[in-house]
């Protein structure tokens, strides 16, 4: 059977830890393939800005070009809607029936989980993948899980990563200071970020 995980998020920009994250994903986890999902509507980002979903979108496909078991999808930020996480795996779960599908998310999605809407059928539709983040311990992760797992009768997967502490609002207060942030970021995505002059301000 095809094993995808889908790695969903803002991207706003998208950094190396999200590419280490997704990397680690394929070994762990034997996937063929990561697809990454930029958000189109996030339902808990409504209030916040946001940079235009299409140059999210190629700031991810300029990161991952020459990854084999890379690819992004538009799917999200095509839709007029709010971007909900169950919408998404069962659109490509009637897309690829005969795929397993994973969703990889962090440590403090689990944590805010049953804020989610149908945490049921999400979980339905996926295996679900959480991996750490700076903030959380392992121990308080594992607790949760385990609360999680206990409630909705389904296996919630860790991925033990090194951390790997940057963030794409570190990165923005980086460029607005002035810094060189290109070490943490792909190439390709940086240089977009540069010509179109992104959080300057």
């Amino acid at each position: 059977m095809v094993r995808k995980g889908i790695f969903g998020g803002t991207f706003d920009p998208i950094h190396n830890g999200h590419l280490y994250i997704a990397h680690e994903a394929v070994h762990q986890l034997n996937l063929d393939e990561i697809i990454f999902m930029p958000s189109g509507n996030p339902p808990h980002k409504t209030d916040k800005k946001k940079t235009d979903a299409v140059i999210r979108y190629e700031m991810v496909n300029a990161a991952i070009r020459g990854e084999k078991n890379f690819s992004v999808s538009s799917y999200e930020i095509r839709s007029p809607d709010l971007s909900y996480t169950y919408k998404t795996l069962e659109y490509f779960n009637r897309l690829e029936p005969e795929t397993e599908w994973y969703f990889i998310t962090g440590a403090d999605c689990l944590v805010e989980l049953d804020y989610w809407k149908s945490v049921d059928r999400i979980l339905n539709a996926c295996r679900l993948v959480v991996f750490n983040r700076p903030g959380y311990s392992k121990e308080i992760i594992l607790n949760q899980k385990k609360i999680v797992e206990e409630k909705y009768k389904k296996e919630i997967i860790f991925l033990d990563l090194g951390l790997f502490d940057i963030s794409s609002t570190s990165i923005k207060k980086m460029i607005r200071d002035g810094r060189d942030a290109s070490y943490l970021m792909p190439s390709g995505a940086y240089n977009i970020m540069l010509e179109l002059e992104l959080y300057k301000d």
